[in-house]
């Protein structure tokens, strides 16, 4: 009795913590005045969300994931799920009709729904610290682990996309599990939290089929004591797999394979393995020996192995492996969260620093634990996670959001050790290396060291031109293309989604893998000459162009193609049959009017 009055304790006051840190983080959003509203610096994905989420509530249907208004005429299937949209609309709704006001509704929603995913993230961070270091981890994980997932970027006001539910719902799963010994419901929770964040999004994949696969070891080593865990997170696994495949896939496209969305693919492979797991966990006959648990849990990799070869043997291929050629060049070469960690540290070493250096800090203190013995069930499931978030870090820097965020556990019973060294037997030395372990652990420490470093070595850079590096990541920098009558603009990838966002215009390109006739046609029309730019234009009924001189990408195309079409109008070589639009001058989206007839 006085464990579960003590448990519920420790859960409110959690709670408690983790919301008070969320209202911290609202409170100086909002003292300077919510700026990433303004200007989203460019967050292509979370404002084309934001489109699509405009789109489900002005009447598209719900298996309808068309982007009409990007790439060639008809638009095409976005891989993205109804799933986050679902809880963005149902805000947006519920806000609209308090508040009668649709702007203010999207303003509200683009607000809270990152601070909710920041207090709920952080919460199973506290949780996860709790029961891997014990109460004394609390306060480290609070601290640490808020300034971690504020410093990543995916919780800032406007950060719609799958991002930061896809942390959240992986760091619930941990927690989850890290307690399941102690609470009946956990695994089965874990399982549903799992599979929900792969569901959202494939870029996931590794961590709920890491969290899965320890479980399974978990269960081959621990016999009975793992046996109702393992059960239980596989039916929570089955359980949701279908749920999600019969909500979010038509049953036009139940025999599809997809290998960037739920399809028939990721069902196959979490229907079988959760139905599996707590199939062998619940029979005593493939589960009474540690040899049976062995073949029965071999078994059932083999069978997954196979359905995989029969089923998508595609999806076995790197993620972009078919990607047309010059999108790779000239697009996938060039997305931030897509660089590998050598890249990475060629091109922004202070960066490469502050991204891996909290993660490599949090595994060399794993391998210690492991070195000097006592391993625990808990141990590994972060020790796994950890371990595989940074590979993939080490693969795309996108994979660093996790690995910076499951480091902070390990970080915090670093923190919470030294803490009570230096509690219980006060010395310079204790207090020292206390504070050391504080500092070490907070990745905005690395940030400015490895900043601080980088501008000493600096030469010094020439001083450009105001306004020749403005990126127009605002909204402001639209204001005069929205007041235009919509049309179809011709303009970079990342241009296209703050188009369709701000504006009621359509556009060709999008920095999305599965726009390549779109992306295709923009590289034609500016890569080109001016012939082949006025060819696309006329044959896709184009009505304006637009160009940002600050973006990198016009860099990239103007460096690639210095006698294109982009080029020329970079130079102010502007063709006879464009006319600059003069409501634009001092704006940094220039815009050019298609003079009809020409």
């Amino acid at each position: 009795m006085n464990t579960a009055r003590t448990g519920a304790s420790s859960w409110k006051s959690d709670i408690a913590l983790a919301l008070l840190a969320a209202l911290l983080l609202l409170a100086l959003n909002a003292q300077a005045g919510f700026p990433q509203l303004a200007n989203p610096a460019g967050d292509n994905d979370s404002l084309l969300q934001l489109v699509e989420v405009r789109d489900l509530l002005a009447g598209q249907g719900w298996f309808d994931l068309h982007q009409y208004r990007m790439g060639l005429e008809g638009g095409f299937v976005m891989h993205w799920s109804r799933l986050l949209d679902a809880p963005l609309a149902l805000g947006m709704m519920a806000v609209s009709a308090l508040t009668g006001s649709t702007a203010l509704a999207e303003q509200i929603v683009q607000v809270l729904w990152p601070t909710l995913q920041f207090w709920l993230a952080l919460f199973f961070i506290i949780r996860a610290a709790r029961g891997f270091a014990g109460e004394h981890a609390v306060l480290p994980a609070a601290v640490v682990g808020g300034a971690a997932l504020y410093y990543i970027g995916i919780f800032s006001p406007g950060a719609l996309d799958h991002h930061n539910i896809q942390l959240m719902l992986t760091l619930a799963s941990l927690a989850l599990l890290i307690e399941a010994p102690a609470h009946r419901t956990a695994a089965l929770l874990a399982g549903v939290c799992a599979t929900l964040t792969l569901a959202i999004g494939m870029e996931s994949a590794p961590y709920a089929g890491t969290l899965g696969a320890t479980v399974a070891l978990l269960f081959l080593a621990g016999g009975d004591g793992e046996r109702r865990i393992a059960r239980d997170f596989g039916l929570g696994v089955a359980g949701v797999s279908v749920l999600v495949f019969v909500a979010t896939v038509p049953a036009s496209a139940w025999g599809q394979a997809q290998c960037d969305t739920f399809s028939i693919a990721q069902f196959a492979v979490t229907g079988l393995a959760g139905l599996g797991l707590a199939v062998i966990a619940a029979l005593r006959a493939a589960n009474a020996t540690a040899v049976r648990r062995l073949v029965s849990l071999g078994l059932l990799a083999v069978a997954l192995a196979g359905v995989v070869a029969v089923v998508s043997p595609q999806c076995l291929a790197a993620p972009y492996a078919n990607l047309d050629p010059r999108l790779q060049q000239m697009w996938l070469g060039y997305i931030e969260e897509a660089q590998s960690i050598a890249q990475l540290a060629f091109d922004d070493p202070a960066r490469a620093v502050a991204r891996y250096a909290t993660p490599l800090v949090a595994i060399i203190l794993m391998a210690l634990r492991l070195s000097r013995g006592g391993w625990r069930r808990q141990d590994s499931l972060v020790g796994a996670l950890l371990v595989v978030a940074f590979l993939v870090s080490a693969w795309e820097v996108r994979g660093s959001t996790f690995s910076i965020a499951f480091a902070v556990i390990p970080l915090a019973a670093w923190i919470a050790k030294w803490r009570q060294r230096a509690a219980t037997a006060p010395s310079g030395g204790s207090l020292l290396r206390m504070a050391a372990a504080w500092l070490i652990s907070v990745n905005a420490i690395w940030s400015g060291a490895a900043a601080a470093a980088s501008s000493a070595f600096e030469t010094g850079a020439p001083v450009k031109e105001a306004g020749v590096d403005t990126p127009c990541n605002s909204k402001a920098s639209f204001a005069a293309l929205a007041g235009m009558p919509d049309t179809t603009v011709l303009a970079i990838s990342n241009l296209g989604s703050p188009i369709l966002a701000f504006t009621g215009h359509r556009v060709f390109a999008g920095p999305y893998h599965r726009n390549v006739a779109g992306n295709l046609l923009v590289f034609d029309a500016l890569l080109g000459s001016e012939a082949d730019a006025k060819a696309v234009v006329t044959g896709h009924h184009v009505g304006l162009v637009a160009l940002c001189r600050g973006n990198t990408e016009t860099r990239l195309f103007t460096a690639k193609a210095p006698d294109g079409f982009l080029g020329g109008l970079v130079r102010g070589s502007v063709p006879d049959w464009l006319e600059p639009v003069s409501e634009t001058s001092g704006s940094p989206l220039e815009l050019y009017r298609v003079r009809l007839g020409s």
